[in-house]
């Protein structure tokens, strides 16, 4: 006969329980929901199983008593909306969840000082931090990384580990490839202007013209977004340009939309480049650009930072990831 009162609610499952059933100790556990890879696959899912079906969930608040770590990470991005990031993000609350962790998502919509109120409020409770594209000065990450274990995606700092995707070898293909076609004047849409991989484009640019024997035109560093791509259009008819690569798809979506708003055809009139290789063949005409490893990026920056948590005195690492040109409809000869 039961003990429990009448109407009473029933004992919630303990760490004991799921130990028991499992036929391991209370430290394995433990061990299979805060750091699983010292464990055989095999044991965490039999733990996690038996864990599910009692509805054992670990207590955060003790977690973060015995082991001065609550079991978060956090990941900040500076547009949520850009497709750019939702896979990296994606792929990094994956990663986490398989190291037991939880991820939490900060998006400072490009504002430098907004992200550096956010991590400075999530430091009491992030065991670590992705900072993807940050916009904060170095010396703000430099003071944050002092804190807590941070790694970077696209910014290359240099005793801090991170993860960059080079752009350096598919923009110099997209600069080879207008050249080949024919076209002599070449104009780079930029990005923000806080952005590493937007320098590490322009600068690309400006290199393959050069060893191309073609004119490289700069136009001002925009907020990547349809909108901002539509308003550079007439900065771009202005100048001659035959040919163009933007910063990102995003912006060359918008480009194509407010050229096309001008009498201006893509790419009857003018040959278009985007990166990253977020919209695929989704836009009319399919647009050439240069590939992108978001969700790669995303997996091994947090696998990077979980290494960090694990073992605080791991030598540094950088990560490069390459990218190649995708050619498609938007880049054909001049007439």
């Amino acid at each position: 006969m039961s003990s429990r009162a009448p109407g009473a609610e029933p004992a919630a499952p303990t760490i004991t329980n799921v130990a028991a059933l499992a036929g391991v100790s209370r430290a394995t556990v433990s061990r299979a929901f805060s750091n699983p890879r010292v464990l055989r696959p095999e044991t965490v899912t039999r733990v996690r199983e038996i864990a599910a079906e009692l509805g054992y969930v670990p207590n955060p608040t003790a977690k973060a008593l015995s082991t001065g770590r609550h079991g978060l990470l956090a990941m900040i991005v500076p547009d949520i909306a850009n497709p750019f990031f939702p896979p990296m993000i994606g792929a990094a609350q994956g990663r986490a969840e398989t190291a037991g962790l939880a991820l939490l998502l900060g998006n400072t919509d490009e504002d430098p000082a907004r992200e550096h109120t956010m991590v400075s409020t999530l430091t009491a409770q992030a065991d670590g931090f992705v900072l993807a594209a940050s916009r904060m000065t170095e010396r703000q990450i430099r003071s944050l990384a002092d804190r807590r274990p941070v790694v970077l995606v696209n910014r290359d700092l240099s005793g801090l580990p991170r993860v960059l995707v080079d752009s350096a070898d598919g923009v110099r293909a997209a600069v080879e490839h207008l050249a080949e076609l024919g076209h002599t004047r070449i104009a780079y849409l930029a990005g923000p202007t806080r952005s590493w991989a937007n320098t590490q484009r322009k600068k690309s640019v400006k290199r393959a013209a050069e060893r191309a024997g073609v004119e490289a035109i700069m136009l001002p560093g925009r907020v990547s977004s349809y909108e901002a791509g539509m308003q550079a259009a007439p900065d771009l008819l202005e100048t001659g340009a035959t040919a163009a690569v933007a910063f990102d798809d995003v912006l060359a979506h918008g480009i194509m939309a407010g050229l096309a708003q001008h009498g201006i055809s893509v790419p009857g009139d003018i040959s278009l480049v985007g990166c990253d290789d977020v919209l695929k063949a989704q836009v009319y005409p399919p647009l050439t650009t240069v590939s992108s490893h978001a969700a790669d990026a995303g997996a091994a920056a947090v696998d990077l930072l979980v290494q960090h948590l694990a073992d605080p005195a791991s030598p540094e690492r950088r990560v490069l990831l390459g990218t190649s040109l995708i050619i498609r409809a938007t880049t054909v000869t001049p007439h």
